[in-house]
C-alpha cells in the first residue's frame, strides 16, 4: 500500500468502459482546478478504437479510444490510474489485467457486487505488488485542486460549494460514497476544506481500508487532521484502532461510525452496503465508536454533533499555528453545454438545418405532423407517406392510389434500358448494393426517365397560354426542342404503351378533371400525323396527369403547383419507382453469381 500521496495535479487516468458523463465531470473538474492537461489520457472500450469528443473548458478535445487495456497502457505510459466502470461481471478480470500492467499504480473499481473471492485475489495481488485498490462499490476519490475519479463529489455546483477546486488541510476517508458528498460539504463549512477524500466502498472486502488511507494522510505534510466515517459491520475500523494505539498516527483523527440505530431493531439489520450488516457487539456502531474513542480518536456523541467536533478540532490546530492560511481563489466558470443553455433560455443559437416534413424528437416519429402509429392504424400506404413527406398534406385516396400506380408501373422496364444495364454491370463487377443502385440512378435524366418534369412544364405552359397543339409542337420545333413525353423507340400508333392506357383509364374514372391529359392527347394526335412512333409515352402520361391531380384536387394553389413542377417532384417519382427495379436487378445478378461483364467485340464499331 502506498505511504503518501497517490494523486497530483499531473495525474492522468485510463477510463475503462466509456461513460460520457463521469468523464466529462472529470474534465470539468480539471478545468475548475486550472490543470494544464486533461486527467483522462485515454478510454478503453473493448473492441473499439478511434476517438471520443469531449470538452476541456471551452475547447473541444479528442480523447483516444483503445480496444484493450494493454494497448491503452502502451499508448499512455504516464497514465497510472485505472478507473474501472465495468459491470460486476467483468470488473474483477479487467481490474486484474490493469494491476498487472507495469504503468498502473491505482485501480478504482466502481461496480458493486464483485464476488468476494475475486475481491480477495485482487487485494492480495495489489498488496504484494505495492499497488492501491479503491473499491469495489466506490464512487472513487478526490484530491482537491488536482484530480478526481469519475462522479466523486457530484455536480460542479457541489464541488464549488465544497471548495474542492483548491486544496484544504483535511484528509477524509469513508466507506460510503453518498455520505462522502455530504461530508465534503460539512468539512468545507467548518474548516479550510478537504485535501484528499476517499470512499473505500461498501463491500465486505474493500481493496484498501480506512486505516490504509489514514496512515497515508499521516505522511502527507499538507494534511493537518483526518476525518473518518465508518459504519457498522466488519472489523475494518479496528485496524485503525490498533494504528492509533501503536502511535502510528500523530495527527488528530475525528471519527464516527454510522449505524447506532441498529440496536432499535429486534433482529439483525442489513443496511445499504454489503459490509454494513449488524452482527455482534464488536461489529456494532456503538462498539466501534467506543474503541476509537478509547484509542485516542475524537468521537462525538452522535452524528449530529460530528460537525461541531470537526470544527473544534480544526480551530484548535489553527490556534496552535499548525494550519497555514489557505488563500481563497475564484474558480473559472464552467461553460454550459449548448443544449443545456438553450433549454434554460440562456442563449439563442442559430440552427443549421430546417425540416418541415418530419420530426423524430417525440415518443414516435411524425410525418408532416402525423404520428407513425396513426399512419399504421389508418392503413396508410406508400402513396400516403409520399403525400405527407413530399407535399406536407394528406391527399385524397384517389390521389395517393394514383401515386402508387405510377410507382408500380415505372418500377422496371427490363434489363436493357440504361439504368438497369448500369446496375447489372456494376453488380457483376462485385460492387455492393448501394454502388450498383447509384450507378443505375445516375443515368436518369432528360433521355431516360427524367422527362416527366419537362413534360409537365411544357404541357402546362402551352395549355395555360392557350396554344393549339400545332402552335405548341411547331414552336418547340423552331427552338430545336423535342416535345418531352412524346415519342418511343418501340411503341407506336398501332402498339400503344399499356402503362399509358392504364393511367388514362384510372384518371378518367377517378379524377374530377383531366384537362391537361386531354391536351396532351391532342398534342399526340398532331405528332402522330407526322410520324407513327411519336406516341405519348409514360413520362408524358404521368407529367400531364400529375398536373390534373394537383389542380383538380383543390389542395394546391397555383403558386404551389408551379413550385412543385419547377423543383422536380415528378422526376422524383420516377427515381423512387425505378430504384425498386434497379435493386431487383442487383439482387438478381448476385443471386445468379454472374461473372464480370465484358462487352462483346462484335457489338463495337472500331473505326480510325
Amino acid at each position: 500500500m502506498a505511504t503518501g500521496e497517490i494523486f497530483s495535479k499531473t495525474t492522468q487516468a485510463l477510463f475503462y468502459n466509456y461513460k460520457q458523463l463521469p468523464i466529462q465531470r472529470m474534465l470539468d473538474f480539471d478545468f475548475l482546478c486550472g490543470r494544464e492537461i486533461p486527467s483522462v489520457a485515454g478510454i478503453i472500450n473493448p473492441g473499439s478504437d478511434g476517438f471520443q469528443k469531449l470538452f476541456f473548458g471551452q475547447e473541444e478535445i479528442a480523447i483516444p479510444v483503445h480496444p484493450t487495456i494493454e494497448a491503452a497502457c502502451n499508448a499512455h505510459p504516464t497514465a497510472d490510474v485505472f478507473i474501472n466502470f465495468a459491470s460486476f461481471r467483468s470488473a474483477a478480470a479487467s481490474s486484474m489485467s490493469a494491476l498487472k500492467q507495469a504503468t498502473i499504480r491505482v485501480v478504482a473499481i466502481i461496480a458493486e457486487g464483485v464476488p468476494e473471492s475475486d475481491a480477495k485475489q485482487l487485494i492480495s495481488y495489489a498488496r504484494a505488488n505495492n499497488k492501491v485498490i479503491i473499491g469495489p462499490a466506490t464512487v472513487g476519490g478526490v484530491q482537491a485542486g488536482a484530480f478526481k475519479i469519475g462522479d466523486t463529489a457530484g455536480t460542479i455546483d457541489n464541488i464549488i460549494q465544497c471548495k474542492l477546486y483548491r486544496p484544504g488541510s483535511v484528509g477524509f476517508v469513508s466507506k460510503s460514497g453518498g455520505m462522502s458528498n455530504e461530508m465534503y460539504n460539512t468539512i468545507a463549512r467548518v474548516t479550510d476544506g478537504i485535501y484528499e477524500g476517499i470512499a473505500i466502498g461498501g463491500d465486505v472486502f474493500p481493496g484498501s481500508t480506512l486505516s490504509d488511507h489514514i496512515l497515508r494522510f499521516n505522511n502527507i505534510p499538507q494534511v493537518k487532521m483526518m476525518v473518518v466515517l465508518g459504519e457498522l459491520g466488519g472489523s475494518d475500523e479496528y485496524s485503525l484502532v490498533e494504528a492509533l494505539k501503536q502511535g502510528k498516527v500523530q495527527k488528530p483523527v475525528v471519527a464516527w461510525v454510522s449505524g447506532t440505530c441498529a440496536r432499535l431493531f429486534k433482529s439483525e439489520v442489513q443496511f445499504g452496503h454489503a459490509g454494513a450488516k449488524s452482527g455482534g457487539e464488536l461489529e456494532s456502531a456503538q462498539g466501534k465508536n467506543q474503541a476509537l474513542r478509547d484509542a485516542g480518536a475524537v468521537v462525538p456523541t452522535s452524528f449530529e454533533a460530528l460537525e461541531s467536533v470537526i470544527k473544534e478540532t480544526f480551530e484548535k490546530l489553527v490556534e496552535e499555528g499548525k494550519v497555514p492560511i489557505v488563500p481563497e481563489i475564484t474558480p473559472p466558470p464552467i461553460p454550459e453545454d449548448l443544449k443545456t443553455a438553450i433549454k434554460s433560455g440562456k442563449v439563442r443559437a442559430p440552427t443549421h438545418i430546417i425540416s418541415t416534413i418530419s420530426d423524430d424528437r417525440g415518443e414516435e416519429p411524425c410525418y408532416a405532423g402525423v404520428p407513425m402509429s396513426t399512419i399504421i392504424e389508418r392503413g396508410y400506404g406508400v402513396g400516403d407517406v409520399i403525400s405527407l413527406l413530399w407535399f406536407k398534406r394528406s391527399l385524397p385516396r384517389y390521389c395517393t392510389q394514383f401515386i402508387e400506380i405510377c410507382i408500380m408501373l415505372c418500377a422496371d422496364h427490363g434489363p436493357c434500358v440504361s439504368g438497369a444495364h448500369n446496375s447489372i454491370v456494376t453488380a457483376r463487377a462485385g460492387k455492393d448494393l448501394v454502388s450498383s443502385l447509384v450507378s443505375g440512378l445516375l443515368t436518369i435524366g432528360p433521355r431516360f426517365g427524367g422527362a416527366i418534369d419537362d413534360a409537365a412544364r411544357y404541357f402546362k405552359d402551352a395549355y395555360d397560354r392557350g396554344l393549339t397543339p400545332y402552335e405548341f409542337v411547331e414552336g418547340m420545333k423552331k427552338k430545336g426542342i423535342r416535345v418531352p413525353g412524346i415519342g418511343h423507340r418501340i411503341k407506336s400508333r398501332d402498339n400503344r404503351d399499356k402503362r399509358v392506357q392504364l393511367l388514362q383509364k384510372y384518371a378518367h374514372t377517378h379524377f374530377p378533371s383531366v384537362k391537361y391529359m386531354e391536351y396532351a392527347v391532342q398534342v399526340e394526335t398532331y405528332t402522330l400525323s407526322k410520324a407513327n412512333n411519336l406516341v405519348m409515352n409514360v413520362d408524358g402520361a404521368i407529367g400531364s396527369l400529375f398536373l390534373d391531380l394537383l389542380s383538380g384536387s383543390g389542395m394546391f394553389s397555383k403558386q404551389e403547383i408551379d413550385e412543385i413542377v419547377e423543383i422536380g417532384y415528378l422526376n422524383g417519382l420516377f427515381v423512387l419507382a425505378r430504384s425498386i427495379g434497379l435493386i431487383g436487378h442487383t439482387f438478381d445478378q448476385k443471386r445468379l453469381k454472374q461473372p464480370l461483364y465484358r462487352h462483346p467485340w462484335e457489338d463495337v464499331l472500331y473505326t480510325k
